[in-house]
């Protein structure tokens, strides 16, 4: 089975950064789209970022200039990095993956992880 856990989430001061990784195991060939999902109290679940492989697929329009996403295919580790953080960033992040063609940050995944919370409050 596919196993995604997320870490790194944290209270931070409004402007600060965050650093988030996702550390996956159980992948194969076909579990290789992975992506980043947010969901803020009180709202829908919303998709961030999508890697298929080492490549970025697409992101929506809230990531652009202040969030990128990585991967350490290696450690089959997806990092998350945000940065200038406001308070309405505060959210609970978490790591998905799709086993199914279509790799984008709209598209339904297959595998979730249980999430972590960064807190933006000064």
């Amino acid at each position: 089975q596919v196993r995604l856990v997320e870490s790194g989430g944290v209270s931070v001061q409004p402007g600060g950064s965050v650093t988030l990784s996702c550390s996956a195991s159980g992948f194969t060939e076909n579990t290789s789209c992975m992506a980043w999902f947010r969901q803020v109290p009180g709202k829908r679940r919303e998709g961030l970022i999508a890697m298929h492989g080492s490549s970025l697929t697409s992101y929506a329009d809230i990531v652009a200039g202040r969030f990128t996403a990585s991967k350490d295919n290696a450690n089959n580790t997806m990092y998350l990095q945000l940065n200038n953080l406001k308070p309405e960033d505060t959210a609970t992040y978490y790591c998905a993956a799709r086993s199914r063609p279509g790799c984008t940050y709209v598209a339904a995944m297959d595998y979730w992880g249980e999430g972590t919370l960064v807190t933006v409050t000064s």
